[in-house]
C-alpha cells in the first residue's frame, strides 16, 4: 500500500505541474443566452488577456454551444457534462465550456502558467495505515435527498441511497457519498484539520465501490479540491452530515501559493 500511495503522490504532482493544471486557470465566464463575444476588447463576455479585440463569438442556444471564430468556420463545442470538453486554442491560451446545473461557463487556461508560478508540489501527512478503514455500506430506504452547495453559492440536489458507517476511537461515524459510480464512490468531507493543516473548505476522497456490504475508506488518499488551487473552480462543499468532529491527519495538506 505504501508503494501505491507514493505512486499516487507522483501522479498528483505530475497532474498539478502540467500545462492543463488547475493552477493555470485564468478566468471563469458565465455565458448568456445568444451570442457571447470572445476577445480582449471591452464588452467581451469571455475576456482574453491579449490578442485581437474580437476573436469570435460563442453562441449558446437550445442547449448547444457553437464557436464562431471571426476568421474561420463555426463548430459545435461539447461541454464537460459527458466527459472531456471541446477546447479552443489561441496562442498559449485555451478555453472550453463547462456545464453546471444547466448553466454554462467558459474556463480560460494559460498553458504557460508555470513560467510565472513556482510549483513544488503539495505536502501530505505521513502515511498512516490506521486511516485505512473498512466501513459498513448501508442502504438508505427511502433514499435521502441532500442539498449540496458549491463555492459559487449554487445548490445541487443529490440523491443518496447508501452511507458508509464506521468507528473512530469508539465513536460511530457516518459519511454520505456525493456520487456513486461503477468505478468509484466519491466523498466530500471536512474535519478538525480543515482550515489549519488542511484546506479549509474540505477535501475529496474517491474509493472503490463496495463489495459484500463493505467499503474501504483510505483517508491517506484524501486530496485537495480544485478550488484549493484556483478561484475559477466550482467545487462542491461538504454537506453538514460530512463535517467530522475529529482530526483526520492523513492525505494532502493545505497548499500555500508562493508569494
Amino acid at each position: 500500500m505504501m508503494d501505491e500511495w507514493e505512486n499516487w503522490q507522483k501522479k498528483r504532482h505530475a497532474e498539478l505541474a502540467g500545462p492543463d493544471s488547475w493552477l493555470g486557470l485564468a478566468g471563469l465566464f458565465w455565458l448568456e443566452p445568444g451570442l457571447n463575444g470572445v476577445g480582449s476588447g471591452e464588452g467581451s463576455i469571455v475576456l482574453l488577456p491579449g490578442g485581437p479585440a474580437h476573436l469570435g463569438d460563442l453562441l449558446w442556444q437550445d442547449g448547444r454551444v457553437v464557436w464562431q471564430p471571426a476568421d474561420g468556420e463555426a463548430r459545435e463545442l461539447q461541454t464537460d457534462i459527458g466527459g472531456q470538453p471541446s477546447v479552443v486554442d489561441f496562442q498559449n491560451w485555451s478555453f472550453f465550456p463547462v456545464d453546471r446545473e444547466h448553466r454554462v461557463a467558459v474556463r480560460l487556461r494559460d498553458r504557460n502558467w508555470a513560467a510565472s508560478l513556482s510549483f513544488d508540489g503539495v505536502d501530505c501527512f505521513d502515511f498512516d495505515p490506521a486511516w485505512e478503514i473498512e466501513a459498513e455500506w448501508q442502504a438508505l430506504s427511502p433514499p435521502l435527498k441532500m442539498e449540496v452547495p458549491n463555492v459559487s453559492g449554487d445548490l445541487k440536489v443529490v440523491e443518496v441511497s447508501h452511507r458508509a458507517v464506521f468507528q473512530v476511537a469508539g465513536q460511530a461515524v457516518t459519511l454520505l457519498p456525493m456520487a456513486v459510480g461503477d468505478q468509484e464512490v466519491f466523498f466530500v468531507f471536512r474535519d478538525r484539520t480543515s482550515g489549519k493543516e488542511s484546506y479549509g473548505a474540505g477535501r475529496f476522497l474517491g474509493v472503490s465501490p463496495a463489495v459484500n456490504g463493505k467499503i474501504r475508506l483510505n483517508f491517506n488518499f484524501a486530496y485537495n479540491p480544485p478550488c484549493a488551487f484556483t478561484a475559477f473552480a466550482t467545487c462542491p462543499l461538504p454537506p453538514p452530515e460530512n463535517w467530522l468532529s475529529f482530526a483526520v491527519p492523513a492525505g494532502e495538506r493545505k497548499w500555500v501559493k508562493p508569494v
